[in-house]
């Protein structure tokens, strides 16, 4: 078992809200990607606006309809692999309603499909080779135009400078979350995950093992640990992540975007960053708003 000693998680102003309880076990993050319907509104354009009906004259002595204006949020999570952001993600789907595009996704959907900038991309991963920025871009970029009326949050992009010099000439980001988890506490996490490969079932022999070691609880075939979670290959990850990843949080901290969230467990880092978010958004979960999970 590994014991990591646990940092503190920062709590942003206002965190009255943040006595709030996680999950034990992450739910789906899989946030539907839709095209807006009706007229397109300009990504650049942070406060495109949704207009909601207000009450009648009858109701307010006031001759015409209130106007809501709500700005849509553009937000990006960032964090190196076994952070937590599925996790968070799809909480932060439940609580705030945002669509969730996430590159990691869109690639494998796209490769499925075989689409022309799917067999591209397959072609640099199969090559061992980085997708090359302007793919990237390209892809994420002609996702985002059908979400240009929604509050959105983007996972796995941008992973480069150049990712995100080009998203800034096309949308305006609000905030950048960051999970900071240390990288000792990632390597307990991933070395420890096993999976059934037919279902996608996934176990960590830590926190949530099956019932019988190396054995699928619902079928009862054998386990596997993917290539990418053995301890070798998962500190060449990290390493990675780091190199890339470390100035696109530096480029997002100059312009004040940037807003970390520490710890070692997902549960307790939770809690800050539904408050960070509660500034910004309304929970529209419809129950159990008052104790998130």
């Amino acid at each position: 078992m590994c014991l990591t000693g646990a940092r503190p998680a920062a709590p942003p102003a206002g965190e009255a809200a943040a006595a709030v309880p996680g999950e034990d076990r992450p739910g789906p993050a899989g946030g539907a990607r839709r095209r807006s319907l009706g007229r397109r509104r300009s990504c650049r354009d942070p406060a495109a606006p949704l207009r909601a009906r207000g009450r009648s004259s009858r109701d307010s002595g006031d001759s015409r309809d209130s106007m809501v204006v709500r700005p849509l949020l553009r937000a990006v999570i960032m964090g190196p692999p076994g952070s937590g952001k599925g996790t968070v993600s799809a909480r932060i789907i439940k609580h705030f309603g945002v669509k969730h595009l996430s590159s990691g996704d869109l690639l494998r959907d796209n490769m499925q499909k075989k689409t022309e900038v799917g067999i591209l991309a397959k072609s640099y991963i199969d090559q061992g080779q980085l997708i090359p920025d302007h793919i990237m871009t390209q892809l994420m970029l002609n996702e985002i135009k059908g979400l240009d009326q929604y509050n959105w949050l983007l996972d796995g992009f941008p992973r480069t400078v150049a990712q995100a010099e080009a998203l800034d000439k096309e949308c305006h980001i609000d905030t950048v979350i960051d999970l900071d988890v240390p990288f000792e506490t990632i390597k307990c996490r991933l070395t420890a995950r096993w999976i059934h490969p037919a279902s996608g079932r996934v176990y960590n022999l830590e926190f949530s093992p099956p019932k019988v070691q190396g054995i699928d609880d619902i079928t009862g075939e054998p386990l596997v640990q993917r290539d990418d979670d053995k301890p070798e290959t998962v500190s060449k990850r990290l390493q990675a992540y780091d190199a890339q990843t470390k100035p696109v949080l530096e480029y997002y901290r100059k312009k004040g975007l940037l807003k970390s969230f520490s710890g070692t467990e997902t549960n307790k880092i939770w809690p800050h960053i539904y408050a960070f978010l509660q500034t910004k958004l309304p929970d529209v979960s419809q129950k159990d708003a008052a104790n998130p999970r």
